[in-house]
Parts: C-alpha cells; sequence; structure tokens
C-alpha cells in the first residue's frame, strides 16, 4: 500500500533550517576554544603570555570566546531566525 506524503508544514522547514544553524554555532564555538585552548596552551608553562592576569590561551578560549558566541548568536538570532506561530494553519482547522 502506497502512503500519500502530505508535505511538511513550513515551520518544520524554518525549524530544521535553524537547527542546523545553531549546530553550526556549536561547531564553531567548540573549534575556538580548541584552537585557543590547545594551540597556545599546549607551550611551555614559562613561555606562557598572560592577559589580566590570565594565561592568554584561557583569555582567548574562554572569555573573548564566550564574548565572541554571544555576538554571534545575537547577529543569528536577530538577522536569521524567523518568528514563527504556534497557532494552527487556516487549512487545517476543522
Amino acid at each position: 500500500m502506497k502512503k500519500t506524503a502530505k508535505p511538511l508544514d513550513k515551520r518544520f522547514k524554518i525549524a530544521h533550517r535553524e537547527a542546523l544553524i545553531g549546530v553550526i554555532l556549536v561547531l564553531i564555538n567548540f573549534i575556538w576554544w580548541y584552537g585557543f585552548a590547545y594551540g597556545l596552551g599546549s607551550a611551555d608553562v614559562d613561555n606562557y603570555t598572560y592577559i589580566f592576569g590570565l594565561p592568554a590561551w584561557f583569555f582567548y578560549s574562554c572569555i573573548a570566546g564566550f564574548v565572541v558566541m554571544v555576538i554571534l548568536v545575537i547577529l543569528t538570532v536577530k538577522f536569521l531566525f524567523k518568528e514563527v506561530p504556534f497557532d494552527e494553519e487556516e487549512g487545517e482547522r476543522k
């Protein structure tokens, strides 16, 4: 028996797109953190440079990375996300 495919609600398409954007933001955050934490942090402790009393690897990976991610999330929500109504569509009401 062949099932007829009901077209997905456009809200699902928007939700999937926004979920993918969220995953991309998480990957950016992880790559940023990992790159600075293990890139700068793998040096000899005697050769560390310090910013505001913190090792540079920690400052860039945790402090600056947090600020960068907050700005990216704000810009993403402002420009890429759409408001989606949770009400039923007009055609679906009985």
